[in-house]
């Protein structure tokens, strides 16, 4: 896509994406991103990475943590992603912090996920270089849960306890980042659990957006049915008089949701293909800046049509770069020439930075490892980008 917005708003620009980055870094991403390109390397060391990350007294953890774990994550505690967040912010880009725990199954993990939360939305309060931290509601019920009421079947008192106890604790933390002035951003999960995470989410934005986004829901663009869901959900905000928190992603579990309406014999929930996907997606973002004081968008995405789209748009409706409601985010680790060239141009644009334990995270780090193989040949691009800076600091011929 041609940029015609501003020759100097330029994704290939490798010098930019790279700058804060040392020679020694630079090998260092630059060889395992050669790693991850490979899908037999990829499957085998996800394969060790599992078992590694389950041997006792985190012997393997020193491995997992100078690799993938320190690519992609900011480190295993909120003071250890300080560093990392001070970095960014030389950069002029800002953090979103993600306890990268998930899918856990008790109470005593639900009310850990709880604890952390807080203590990220009281880091923040206190750092004005993050001003979100996200959150995934399967950190605190058990998915069989969220499954039954989806599908409208009636909860047994246990069950129903659990969801009564999600409420409560997603409660607090709305409570708490209101009152310190965070927003939040809640994570989409399988489309067969969603409903009833955008019905909490969409009662607490009601409560809590009144005045400013405190609140927000992900949609997952490569599903048929969100573009018509953000424009209900934004009827209802009309209708309640809040602001519309709206994170857009392309998704995360295409093969899973495909394999699912398969094996049980439902119309398949997903586009048909990547271009659908592409036109919904990019039809939320003109849908958004439609009202750009009654919807706050976080466009998080890694493709680099999107967020030139979105660019031009801002450009074309004459709205200020730096518009509170206007924002770009990408995952630490991936898609720096999209962040740090955003960010030298003055757009709001953020890191999305996962931390926690090793052992938890894996499944997060294992997701990245894999993407060389998705449609969106993300891993594939990083390392062409990588290998054009390499060359260029002469460090390869």
């Amino acid at each position: 896509m041609k940029d015609q917005l501003d020759p100097i708003l330029n994704f290939n620009n490798t010098e930019i994406a790279f700058s804060y980055k040392s020679n020694k870094e630079l090998i260092h991403t630059y060889r395992l991103f050669q790693f991850m390109n490979k899908p037999t390397l990829v499957k085998l060391g996800t394969y060790f990475g599992q078992l590694a990350s389950q041997l006792p007294f985190g012997i393997a953890d020193p491995i997992i943590r100078e690799t993938i774990f320190k690519q992609f994550c900011g480190g295993i505690s909120l003071l250890e992603c300080q560093k990392v967040i001070d970095r960014l912010n030389l950069k002029k880009t800002l953090t979103i912090l993600d306890y990268g725990v998930e899918a856990k199954e008790v109470d005593e993990e639900f009310r850990k996920t709880l604890d952390e939360n807080l203590k990220a939305i009281e880091f923040a309060y206190s750092n004005s270089n993050v001003p979100v931290i996200s959150t995934k509601l399967t950190g605190y019920i058990p998915i069989s849960v969220l499954e039954k009421i989806h599908a409208g079947e009636s909860l047994d008192q246990a069950e129903q306890i659990k969801f009564e106890r999600l409420e409560e604790r997603f409660g607090i933390l709305c409570k708490k980042a209101y009152e310190m002035g965070v927003s939040i951003f809640v994570d989409a999960e399988e489309s067969w659990i969603q409903k009833p995470i955008d019905d909490l989410v969409n009662k607490y934005m009601a409560i809590y957006n009144k005045e400013k986004p405190i609140i927000y829901n992900t949609y997952q663009m490569y599903l048929s049915d969100r573009l018509d869901a953000l424009k209900i959900q934004f009827e209802q905000a009309q209708q309640q008089h809040f602001i519309l928190g709206a994170k857009t992603v392309r998704g995360a579990y295409l093969d899973k949701e495909r394999k699912r309406a398969q094996l049980k014999n439902y119309k398949d929930p997903t586009n048909s293909n990547k271009e659908k996907t592409d036109d919904d997606y990019n039809k939320a973002i003109a849908f958004c800046l439609n009202y750009p004081d009654q919807i706050s968008i976080c466009n998080s995405s890694h493709n680099w049509a999107s967020n030139l789209y979105m660019a031009e748009l801002m450009d074309q409706k004459k709205i200020a770069k730096d518009h509170p409601h206007l924002n770009f985010c990408q995952l630490f680790g991936m898609s720096d020439n999209i962040t740090f060239n955003l960010a030298a141009k003055g757009y709001n644009v953020a890191k999305y930075l996962p931390y926690g334990p090793i052992k938890d995270v894996i499944p997060y780090l294992i997701r990245r490892a894999q993407e060389n193989t998705s449609v969106t040949g993300d891993m594939s691009r990083e390392l062409q980008l990588l290998t054009t800076e390499m060359k260029r600091r002469g460090l390869i011929s």
